[in-house]
C-alpha cells in the first residue's frame, strides 16, 4: 500500500510493515520486563548499597516504561496486521499509535541516562550481579535507541514530502493533471526524483573517480531509475509480498500447462546442423567465456585445488609475444585463464584487463583445436561494469544491409565499440590473421560480455563474413527487431532455465510492474501472511497457495476495469500502466523501444520433478526456441543460480556427455530444487 505518512511526510514502510519488527521488539522488551522484575522483587524493592533511592526508583520507572512499551507494541502489532495491503482502513490508528510509541522514547532516554548516573557515581557496594543488571539495561536503551534511530534513516524518504491534495486526484482520466499547474508539479517532481537517484549512486560509487563519463552515466541511470518508479505508491514490502505471490501464480500456470513440444532444429539452422553440433561448440566455448573472468571464478569453481595450482604461476616474472594491458600486477588472471583453457602462453595474441565505465576486459587467442582466432569478453566483474549494464538506453546503431530500426542497449553498445576499436584500429585481428590466416573468428562471451561479443560480431560481421558469435546467458534488453534478425545467421545465445538476465529488458521490467501492482491488489490476505506463507514456500516447496482475491466475486463484465485497490497504488497513470483486462490486449503499448535477445536462442531445461532430494541426479535438456518466449520474467529460487557461469558450463557438460551430476557439491546448487 502507499508509504505511511506521519510526522508530515510519506515514509518508505506501509502501515502492515509494522508486524515483525514490532514481533522481534516485543519479545525483547518482554524479557527485558520480566528480568528487572525477577531483580526488583529477588531485593522485594530494598537494596544494601549507596543509592538505595536511586536504583529503587530506576527500577520501578523502567517496570512502568517497559509496560507501557509492551502495551503500545501489542497495540501496533495487533492493528498493523489488519486489513489487506491495498485496504487500509481497519489500520486507520497506526499513525497515532506511532506518535504513542514514539512519546514512549522521552522517558526511556531518560531512565537510560538515570541508569548510567547511578552506575557511574552511586553503585560502590552494591551487590556485583545487581550492578551488572543494571548495566546491561542501560547499554540495551541506549542500543535499541541507536538502532531505532539507525532505522529512521532507513525508511527516510526523500521524496517524501506530502503528495498532492486531494482534490487533485480525479478518476482515471482527470488524474492525468494535463493542466499547466499539474505539468509543473509532476515536472519538478520528477527532477527532484532525478537528482536523488543521482546522489544515491555518487554516494553508492564513492570510490570511481567523478569524472565526465561517470557523471554521465549517473545521470542516464538515475533518469530511468526515477522514471520506472514514479508512478507507483509501493514500498519494499509490498514488492517483495508481490514477488511471492507471482511465483506460486507462475507455478500454478507451469503446473497445468502441457508439456512442450521439442523442436529437433532450429527452423533458421542450415540443413544439417543439428543440435548437437552446436551443444559441442557451445561447451567448448564456453569454457573461454567462463576463463575471461579471471581468478575469482577460477577459484570459486576449484576451492580444493585452485590455491595450489596458482600459486606457482602468480607473482612470476615472464617474457612473452602477447600484449597484456592492465590490472593483473601478480598475474592470477592471466594464470587462471591458462588453467581454464588449456592453451598455452604462445597462443594468446592480446589480453586485456583494463576496467573502465564501457571498457570491459577481453582477450584474443588461438583455437588450435577448432582451427578458431578467439575473442572472448568478460561479464559483469567489478562496480564498473554495473554500471554499464545498467545504462540501459537505447543507442542508434546502424548497421550496413540491415533494413528497420537499428539500435542496441546503449552501454553495450560503447562496450562493443571500444573493443572494435581495439581489435580494428590497433590491428589486433590482423596480427593474428596473419599467424593463422586460415583460422576462423569466433567471438564469445558471459552475460555482460555475451551481449558485447553480440553487438561486436554484428560490428565485424561485414569484414568477416564466417565469423561467429556463442552467446552466453545475454542480457535481454539488448538488439532492436530487425538486428536481432539480422544476428540469426551467425549469433547463437544460450539461456539456462529460468535466468534472470536474459528475461531482463525495461519493457519486462514495466510488465512486472504491473503484474506486481495487479496480484498485490487483488489479493485479500494481510501482508504478514503473504510473506510467511511465501518463505515456506520457497524454503520447503509444496503446493502453490490459491489465494482467494478480490476477483472471485467480480462479474467477468466489471474485469475490463481496474481494481480501486490497483488504482491505489498509481501515483499518477502514464502510458506504462495498464488495468487488468491488458495482459495480452493489442491496445498494450509500452513506452520504451522493444529490445531482444540475439541470435538463434537454445534453452536449457531440466528434465524431472518440480522438488529433488538435494542428493538426486538431474538430467537436462536443449531446446530451440525464440525470443518471445523470454517476454516475461519468471520469479523462481533459481532465477540468479542459473545464471551464474560455473552452473551453465555444468549444465552444457551434462547435455554433451549425457551423464547426471548431482546438485549438491557447489553450495550454490543446494538451491536449486525447482523443475525449470
Amino acid at each position: 500500500m502507499p508509504g505511511i505518512v506521519v510526522f508530515g511526510r510519506r515514509w518508505g514502510i506501509a502501515s502492515d510493515d509494522l508486524v515483525f519488527p514490532g514481533i522481534f521488539e516485543l519479545f525483547l522488551r518482554i524479557l527485558w520486563w520480566i528480568g528487572t522484575l525477577i531483580l526488583f522483587t529477588s531485593h522485594k524493592g530494598h537494596f544494601d548499597c549507596n543509592g538505595t533511592g536511586v536504583l529503587h526508583s530506576y527500577l520501578v520507572g523502567l517496570l512502568v516504561v517497559l509496560a507501557l512499551i509492551i502495551l503500545s507494541l501489542c497495540a501496533i502489532i495487533y492493528v498493523s496486521a489488519q486489513g489487506t495491503i491495498t485496504n487500509s482502513g481497519p489500520r486507520r490508528s497506526i499513525p497515532a499509535l506511532v506518535y504513542l510509541r514514539a512519546l514512549l522514547y522521552i522517558p526511556e532516554l531518560v531512565w537510560a541516562c538515570l541508569g548510567a548516573v547511578w552506575v557511574s557515581g552511586d553503585s560502590k557496594g552494591c551487590d556485583p550481579a545487581t550492578v551488572g543488571v543494571v548495566i546491561a539495561a542501560v547499554i540495551a536503551s541506549w542500543i535499541i535507541l541507536l538502532f531505532t534511530a539507525l532505522g529512521v534513516v532507513f525508511v527516510f524518504d526523500p521524496l517524501g514530502n506530502p503528495r498532492p491534495p486531494p482534490a487533485v486526484m480525479e478518476p482515471l482520466g482527470v488524474r492525468d493533471m494535463q493542466s499547466n499547474e499539474g505539468t509543473q508539479f509532476f515536472s519538478t517532481a520528477r527532477s527532484l526524483a532525478v537528482k536523488v537517484w543521482e546522489n544515491r549512486l555518487r554516494l553508492l560509487c564513492c570510490c570511481l573517480p567523478q569524472d565526465e563519463s561517470h557523471r554521465a552515466a549517473f545521470s542516464s541511470i538515475a533518469q530511468l531509475f526515477s522514471g520506472f518508479f514514479s508512478d507507483t505508491d509501493l514500498v519494499p514490502s509490498d514488492i517483495a509480498a508481490g514477488l511471492a505471490l507471482l511465483h506460486q501464480e507462475q507455478d500454478k500456470m507451469e503446473l497445468s500447462r502441457n508439456p512442450d513440444v521439442i523442436v529437433d532444429h532450429s527452423p533458421s539452422s542450415p540443413i544439417g546442423e543439428d543440435l548437437e553440433t552446436e551443444l559441442e561448440k557451445a561447451v567448448h566455448c564456453m569454457q573461454f567465456a567462463a576463463a575471461a573472468y579471471g581468478w575469482p571464478l577460477y577459484v570459486y569453481s576449484n576451492l580444493l585445488t585452485a590455491p595450489c595450482k596458482l600459486t606457482g604461476d602468480c607473482c612470476r616474472s615472464r617474457t612473452a609475444d602477447y600484449d597484456i594491458v592492465g590490472g593483473d600486477h601478480l598475474g592470477c588472471h592471466f594464470a587462471s585463464i591458462l588453467q581454464s583453457t588449456g592453451l598455452q602462453y604462445r597462443d594468446f595474441i592480446h589480453v586485456s584487463f583494463h576496467n573502465q565505465i564501457y571498457e570491459i576486459p577481453f582477450y584474443v587467442a588461438l583455437d588450435h583445436k577448432r582451427e578458431a582466432i578467439l575473442v572472448a569478453v568478460r561479464g559483469t566483474l567489478s562496480l564498473k561494469d554495473v554500471l554499464t549494464d545498467l545504462s540501459a538506453e537505447c543507442e542508434n546503431l546502424p548497421i550496413e544491409g540491415v533494413t528497420g530500426a537499428c539500435y542496441a542497449h546503449k552501454g553495450i553498445c560503447q562496450a562493443a565499440n571500444y573493443i572494435y576499436k581495439k581489435l580494428v584500429n590497433d590491428g589486433i585481428l590482423n596480427q593474428a590473421f596473419s599467424i593463422a590466416p586460415e583460422y576462423k573468428l569466433v567471438i564469445t562471451g558471459h552475460s555482460l560480455g555475451a551481449g558485447t561479443a553480440s553487438v561486436l560480431a554484428i560490428l565485424l560481421r561485414n569484414s568477416f563474413p564466417t565469423l561467429q558469435c556463442y552467446s552466453f546467458s545475454p542480457p535481454g534488453g539488448l538488439l532492436s527487431k530487425a538486428l536481432a534478425d539480422y544476428s540469426k545467421d551467425f549469433v547463437i545465445s544460450v539461456v539456462l532455465g529460468k535466468d534472470l538476465v536474459p528475461r531482463l529488458s525495461i519493457p519486462n521490467m514495466e510488465d512486472l510492474k504491473r503484474r506486481i501492482l495487479k496480484i498485490v491488489s487483488n489479493c485479500n490476505k494481510p501482508k504478514y501472511r503473504i510473506l510467511l506463507q511465501g518463505l515456506w514456500y520457497e524454503l520447503f516447496g509444496g503446493d502453490p497457495d490459491d489465494f482467494p482475491t478480490e476477483m472471485d466475486n467480480r462479474r467477468e463484465e466489471e474485469l475490463s476495469q481496474p481494481l480501486l485497490g490497483e488504482e491505489s497504488l498509481i501515483i499518477r497513470h502514464s502510458s506504462s500502466y495498464q488495468s487488468l483486462a491488458s495482459d495480452d490486449s493489442p491496445a498494450h503499448t509500452a513506452t520504451h523501444l522493444p529490445l531482444f535477445l540475439p541470435g538463434r536462442i537454445l534453452h536449457i531445461t531440466e528434465d524431472g520433478p518440480t522438488r529433488r532430494s538435494c542428493f538426486s541426479q538431474v538430467r537436462y535438456r536443449a531446446d530451440w526456441s525464440n525470443e518471445m518466449a523470454f517476454r516475461s520474467i519468471l520469479i523462481s529460487p533459481r532465477m540468479l543460480t542459473d545464471h551464474m557461469p560455473d552452473i551453465l558450463l555444468r549444465a552444457l557438460n551434462s547435455l554433451t556427455r549425457d551423464k547426471p551430476y548431482s546438485l549438491c557439491p557447489s553450495s550454490l546448487n543446494t538451491s536449486q530444487h525447482d523443475t525449470i
